[in-house]
């Protein structure tokens, strides 16, 4: 098991999260395999997915000492802690909700919970989260980020929702300690025809963009 601060540590280090959404659960497996592939070793599974409790299950044992299986799209502590018992590493939610933030911590887990105003982001920082997670970030920008870590430079933030190629350098030039992408990654198509080598040359492409915007 991974420490919070090793989690973040990791996050931080490649500077992307894989943001994993399938409407069947048969190919995740392969699909954390194609961004290992990468060196891309966050992985997100959202609770979205059918079956996913299982999915994280098999994965954490799968990638044991490779990747660093989380979950995503948690709403509440009870999701927080079945999730972190089938061996997720650390929780992310779409929203604000203490009571998972107090979960996550009670069990030494990474905790990124999503918020949309200074007003959130600093109450999820007093209430121990580890990274923000700005949702969604398309609605607001990498301009955001640089106005937010003015008044509050110790915060750790990461976009997640509409994040693309084009923005990530913008983003990590910003300020955020990393990215999280969805579907400009593990695209709908690449998984209807299990293209795995595709996600793996888009993982690729996603770190050499943060590489690059962080040697500027």
């Amino acid at each position: 098991m991974s420490r919070p601060h090793e989690v973040v540590a990791e996050m931080e280090r490649t500077g992307v999260v894989a943001v994993v959404r399938a409407d069947s659960s048969a190919q995740l497996i392969d699909v954390v395999a194609a961004l290992y592939k990468a060196d891309l070793t966050c992985v997100e599974i959202t609770m979205t997915t059918p079956n996913a409790l299982d999915v994280i299950k098999a994965a954490s044992k799968e990638f044991a000492g490779k990747c660093l299986i989380g979950v995503g799209t948690v709403l509440d502590a009870e999701t927080a802690r079945a999730a972190i018992l089938a061996g997720a590493e650390y929780v992310v939610a779409p929203t604000l909700d203490v009571d998972t933030i107090t979960l996550c911590k009670r069990y030494g887990k990474a905790v990124v919970p999503g918020c949309f105003t200074p007003t959130e982001i600093l109450r999820a920082w007093q209430a121990g989260a580890d990274v923000i997670k700005v949702f969604p970030a398309t609605k607001l920008g990498p301009d955001f980020f640089k106005d937010v870590r003015g008044p509050l430079p110790q915060v750790r933030m990461t976009p997640t929702g509409g994040v693309s190629l084009e923005n990530t350098g913008d983003f990590i030039k910003a300020g955020a300690v990393c990215v999280g992408v969805g579907s400009a990654m593990v695209t709908k198509k690449a998984l209807a025809a299990g293209d795995f080598e595709t996600i793996t040359k888009n993982a690729a492409a996603f770190l050499k963009a943060v590489a690059d915007a962080r040697a500027k």
